[in-house]
């Protein structure tokens, strides 16, 4: 079943005719509970994996903790796990590179990092030609001990491009001040949120604005050449929270009664199956979003974690 998010419930371009320059399209992956191939895109699905490449794994220093205070070392080496394929076919407006039709993104599913609230899964991409992969790998290698909720249930997508405006902080401070009278004015006069309801989509998405940030991701650059960065992916540990469903939840999701904003979701059994079905809880439950830059032939993969 294809999923749709509903309509901006204002004119967000008319009323902000400055944002328009800074919209970017976004595409909404809309995982849900399946039973995926890996002739298929999706969320912790079989990947469409070469037999005669070897399978990645991880030996860098890693930790099985919650990513918050005390780290245990994980002294084993161990395999990565999938977490979105993506074909092109299934993925309108994403730049792949010259000669690929395929995106896989996996990650080791324990955490990486020093500081604590920023400890997260280490990913890895590939881009590669589907029609290369003449024989699939059929069984890869699975960690044994994975923390709990690092590991993505398998799940179908359901692919849907949506125009998103910048996150607060991603507005240049000039604009910023120069519109924010009448956002302020819109809430009050409105009842939405920009950034709950109007502004980036929440959830497991290709390109697009970055969501929940806290701080501008516009200056972010590539460590090797210095140039600008650009948002490839967030992997979301919810599809939508106790704001942000209003807007963003799908019409085939929402509940019979979706008349006001005071609705138990999970009362709902549409609703409640649409919040999380990979079973993803990342260190606590933050998002982890991935970086590429595009001016690099390589496209080499920046990744950042935060707690939502």
């Amino acid at each position: 079943m294809a999923r749709h998010t509903p309509p901006r419930p204002v004119a967000v371009e008319e009323l902000f005719p400055e944002l328009k320059p800074l919209s970017r399209n976004a595409l909404r992956l809309h995982p849900r509970a399946g039973v995926p191939s890996y002739e298929d895109s999706s969320v912790g699905g079989p990947l469409k994996w070469p037999a005669d490449e070897p399978w990645p794994w991880c030996a860098e220093e890693h930790y099985n903790d919650d990513g918050l205070e005390d780290a245990t070392r994980h002294e084993a080496v161990v395999p990565m796990v999938p977490v979105v394929q993506l074909y092109a076919a299934d993925a309108p407006g994403v730049p792949f590179p010259p000669g690929s039709d395929l995106l896989q993104v996996l990650w080791c599913p324990f955490n990486h990092g020093d500081e604590p609230y920023e400890r997260c899964p280490l990913p890895q991409v590939r881009w590669r030609n589907a029609a290369d992969v003449r024989h699939v790998l059929g069984t890869p290698p699975e960690p044994s001990d994975a923390p709990e909720g690092h590991v993505p249930i398998p799940c179908v997508v359901h692919p849907e491009q949506v125009t998103e405006y910048p996150d607060w902080d991603d507005i240049p401070q000039e604009l910023h001040n120069e519109i924010d009278d009448r956002l302020h004015r819109s809430e009050e006069t409105t009842g939405w949120d920009y950034f709950y309801h109007l502004s980036t989509a929440p959830g497991t998405k290709v390109g697009g604005h970055p969501r929940g940030w806290n701080g501008s991701t516009t200056s972010f650059s590539c460590e090797r050449c210095g140039q600008p960065i650009h948002h490839l992916l967030t992997v979301a540990y919810e599809e939508f929270d106790g704001k942000s469903w209003q807007t963003w939840l799908p019409v085939e999701d929402r509940p019979d009664d979706d008349s006001g904003p005071e609705i138990y979701l999970s009362e709902s059994e549409r609703a409640a199956a649409a919040e999380n079905p990979p079973g993803l809880m990342v260190s606590g439950g933050g998002s982890v979003y991935l970086f590429e830059c595009r001016s690099c032939p390589d496209r080499p993969v920046e990744h950042l974690f935060y707690l939502n």
